[in-house]
């Protein structure tokens, strides 16, 4: 075994060692989900400064005292947080993650230390899984996908390491997990996502050990593998000379891999133009991205492209803290994290809060976090239904946003629909609505704006492409090539077209109601 070799199996033999201590624990409490939860809550209130200056030590009383909140009720406060003007929480300050609201173009989380360590609580069992579904991980590196910045960002955040996905874990984790990945973090920083895609391309292809690929959305890892394949010659050039070539400029900061044994591997698993990936990764054993709502369809086209790889959907893992973890082919809550309450969407208790401890199965539930950072009753707006329970512990299904669409990851909500109608709309022009327009993988999902008469000149597709890369997800996602290009159509009588669109897609006229955003077919919008 070469160097390397015994330095990545004994760095994962040490990670699981912590990982299975961290997973006894897990498993230990699923008897004692309302004292875990409650102690939980009696920490973070003893370092959120807005509970402890209002007294509040119990459930009881910080239900009563805190109403439900979203970033717009944070945002002067985090603002003040960002200037050193207050602090939310007495635990340290680590940095702040960006990340895209509904109606804010970048909003900002704050990371302290007790929040990581509320973070780590939920990746050490859901490691502790991985290990066990597929022992393979073991004796292989893994490719996890860093927090990708939108192109915009990338200078103005670039040193306040934001993107470096390993920073989540505690101090020794992440020390070892440098010896085990597959691609350094720096490949984000490129000057662009086009070359930041290649880079990692070239870690990925130089590395003959790849053993797992963990993304979040199944669009980006079938954007690296097209991208592969559409750039094979560039790739073995790399790989031969150790050198970025004409790339050289914008990825200067991360060092090019030379494997010439690895291009000719790339060579021999290549017809020209596609590749068999079981030949050029063969310890390749486990691939994990979302799998549910939107993304399965997707999911499944990534399945296709990596046959005899065992596949492992995500938990609910937002910036603002995690809900859910894949833990032995069920999803429960990561109940030793944060604290958790939920909201009921359906029946005569829709809109009722709850603790996790009184969910009952076949509940329908959006999930509302307290946690180290300061945020308290942080509404996530996503929409749950527990399917079974660990003893005590409730597992989810992932059913998808609760407004907006989310076709590939960009997060788009009604206002940010709204705020786009109104500024096309202050051209003279009748933007009737902003159509997410799922292609169920014929081609690349897009955007499409529904106008009414006539459009004003100024208005065209960059224009509008431009608008909407205001949001961080959004452009995030065109930069990486998996949204394509926004469309426009228009229609004489905007109100009728766009209930035909609707009822192409199975809506009942009389249950139509014109909205701002809304996700059709495409088959809907050729039809128009």
């Amino acid at each position: 075994m070469k160097p390397k070799e015994w330095l990545t199996t004994a760095s994962h033999l040490i990670l699981k060692q912590w990982c299975n201590t961290s997973d006894r624990s897990f498993k230990k409490g699923f008897g004692a989900l309302e004292a875990t939860q409650r102690q939980i809550l009696h920490s973070i209130l003893q370092s959120a400064h807005l509970a402890r200056d209002q007294g509040v030590t119990s459930y009881e009383q910080f239900a009563s005292t805190f109403p439900a909140s979203r970033y717009s009720d944070w945002r002067e406060q985090i603002q003040q947080y960002r200037e050193q003007k207050l602090a939310l929480s007495s635990s340290k300050l680590v940095r702040f993650q960006p990340t895209s609201g509904s109606s804010e173009q970048i909003k900002f989380i704050p990371y302290t230390k007790l929040f990581l360590d509320e973070l780590d609580h939920a990746i050490a069992p859901w490691m502790a899984s991985m290990y066990r579904k597929c022992p393979q991980l073991g004796s292989g590196t893994h490719y996890w996908s860093v927090s990708w910045l939108p192109e915009s960002q990338r200078e103005v955040l670039k040193d306040k390491n934001l993107n470096d996905d390993s920073a989540l874990l505690g101090v020794g984790k992440r020390i070892l997990s440098k010896f085990t990945q597959a691609v350094p973090s720096n490949v984000a920083f490129a000057a662009n996502a086009d070359d930041a895609l290649f880079a990692t391309v070239c870690y990925l292809v130089a590395n003959r050990h790849l053993a797992m690929i963990s993304v979040w959305s199944p669009t980006f890892a079938l954007q690296l593998l097209e991208r592969l394949e559409s750039l094979q010659q560039e790739v073995i050039e790399v790989l031969e000379s150790g050198l970025w070539g004409a790339r050289q400029h914008s990825l200067k900061e991360v060092t090019a891999p030379y494997s010439p044994e690895s291009a000719q591997a790339l060579i021999n698993s290549s017809n020209g133009e596609q590749i068999d990936f079981k030949q050029l990764w063969p310890r390749l054993s486990l691939v994990s991205s979302w799998d549910t709502a939107g993304s399965s369809a997707w999911a499944e086209k990534l399945k296709q492209r990596l046959p005899g790889v065992q596949f492992e959907g995500k938990g609910l893992w937002a910036t603002e803290g995690v809900v859910t973890i894949p833990y032995n082919d069920q999803y429960p809550l990561a109940y030793q994290s944060h604290f958790y309450e939920f909201e009921y969407l359906e029946g005569e208790k829709q809109g009722q809060i709850i603790p996790s401890w009184q969910l009952k199965l076949g509940d329908v539930v959006s999930p509302i976090l307290t946690s180290g950072n300061g945020l308290l009753r942080y509404c996530l707006d996503d929409c749950l239904h527990v399917t079974g329970f660990l003893e005590q512990i409730p597992c989810f299904e992932f059913q998808g946003r609760r407004f907006g669409v989310d076709l590939v990851g960009e997060k788009l909500a009604p206002e940010t629909a709204r705020q786009l109608l109104t500024q096309l709309n202050d051209t003279q022009s009748k933007a009737i609505s902003l159509l997410a327009v799922d292609t169920e993988q014929q081609v690349k999902p897009f955007y499409c704006v529904l106008f009414e008469g006539e459009i004003h000149h100024s208005i065209n597709d960059e224009y509008i492409d431009r608008l909407l890369r205001q949001n961080f997800h959004y452009e995030l996602a065109r930069n990486l090539g998996q949204l394509d290009r926004p469309q426009i159509r228009q229609a004489s009588n905007g109100w009728n077209a766009y209930k035909k669109l609707v009822m192409l897609d199975g809506i009942i006229e009389g249950n139509i109601k014109p909205e701002p955003l809304k996700k059709i077919t495409l088959n809907s919008l050729e039809q128009l």
